[in-house]
């Protein structure tokens, strides 16, 4: 890869336009750029969640997840690229079954919370809800591959389960939502 950015500063940006993968220039704003952008926070969200204790399996997953999501953000920033493959989708679901069959029903609807870890996690797992819904809103004027939105789909699910499991292995449980409570 050499030298990717000896130069961190360009002022090419200054006007409001940013350039894609392909060379293309294109305003900051632009439907693409906010996808690839939620993208790139969603993996930020998950970076701050892989700096918090976590079991070893999980934590090889995440970073297996971040990896892919740096892909998918490359798919997305290069018109016409493609990164993300059915088969990481099917691994996704793979994981997302392994880890909710241990798991008892929901009966309620669970808050964010239930430890640090599980907090960070359902964090992780709304900023990808938000990816998803920016890359739907994309492929509505551009087109976008289905894997995309299928492995952010995943994606986000896994996160919501790994949330579970982390409440539930910080010893603190999931925080559930009282729909009766009084004020």
């Amino acid at each position: 890869m050499g030298n990717r950015l000896s130069k961190i500063y360009t002022r090419t940006g200054d006007d409001g336009s940013t350039g894609l993968g392909d060379g293309t220039r294109t305003g900051k704003d632009a439907l693409r750029v906010c996808a690839y952008g939620t993208v790139d926070e969603a993996s930020s969200a998950i970076g701050l969640l892989l700096a918090a204790a976590l079991p070893d399996d999980i934590r090889a997953l995440l970073t297996t997840v971040q990896h892919q999501l740096f892909d998918l953000g490359g798919e997305l920033c290069i018109p016409g690229h493609s990164a993300i493959e059915d088969a990481d989708v099917a691994r996704l679901e793979r994981q997302l079954d392994h880890y909710n069959d241990a798991l008892p029903p929901l009966r309620e609807f669970i808050l964010p919370g239930g430890g640090e870890a599980a907090a960070r996690c359902h964090v992780a797992r709304t900023v990808v809800r938000r990816a998803e819904r920016e890359t739907v809103a994309l492929s509505r004027s551009e087109t976008v591959r289905p894997q995309a939105v299928r492995y952010l789909n995943r994606l986000s699910d896994l996160l919501f389960v790994l949330a579970r499991v982390l409440a539930r292995a910080s010893g603190q449980g999931e925080v559930l939502w009282h729909h009766t409570r009084r004020s």
